[in-house]
């Protein structure tokens, strides 16, 4: 059988540039105002017989603030940034130059001591693995480093790929497929 996972960005819960490593945060004014604008289009997803959400405190309230009453999933947590957590990409940049370098460039090296980029990946693609099969669909909300690794896996791609993929707060996407075999569904948009 087919599963159906559709996968939910959190809200923000600070502006881009001041965002932190491995923060949990709630969501800022401007994250509860998008969602107030998105509910209404990502309100269906809610119908799913399966309803999920990363532990952070972001992706908890947005999926509340969705109707979703998510199942939280220990399994969807950000990636373990070690030492960096709660640090700027900036920050940590200009006090350990070639640890980032090292980071970016190999997905088996944690320079700060916490989760490779490729475990990340590979704990993600876990956990899409593991989901039951269902007749209905099932609906994640996850933190968008969750959503890329998501992708990363579901496609087998190279995992520097996941430099490459931008995922917007409140975007979605679905997957289909089962363990091993999984395609990326794009949906209509509204006419």
């Amino acid at each position: 059988m087919t599963v159906r996972v559709s996968l939910v960005a959190a809200a923000r819960s600070s502006a881009p540039l001041a965002e932190r490593f491995d923060e949990d945060r709630p969501l800022d004014p401007t994250g509860w105002h998008e969602v107030r604008i998105a509910a209404h289009a990502l309100a269906p997803l809610g119908a799913a017989e399966l309803r999920y959400c990363s532990p952070t405190a972001r992706s908890r309230a947005t999926g509340r603030a969705l109707g979703y009453a998510p199942l939280v999933q220990p399994a969807l947590r950000d990636c373990d940034m070690g030492r960096w957590r709660g640090c700027t990409l900036a920050d940590v940049a200009a006090c350990e130059p070639a640890a980032v370098d090292a980071w970016l460039a190999d997905p088996r090296s944690a320079p700060h001591g916490g989760e490779p980029l490729l475990a990340f990946i590979s704990r993600i693609g876990s956990w899409l693995d593991t989901r039951p099969a269902c007749e209905g669909a099932i609906v994640a909300v996850a933190e968008p480093a969750v959503v890329r690794a998501a992708l990363v896996y579901a496609l087998m791609a190279p995992p520097s790929t996941y430099w490459n993929v931008d995922v917007r707060p409140l975007s979605t996407v679905t997957l289909s497929g089962g363990p091993g075999r999984w395609s990326l569904r794009l949906e209509a948009g509204a006419h």
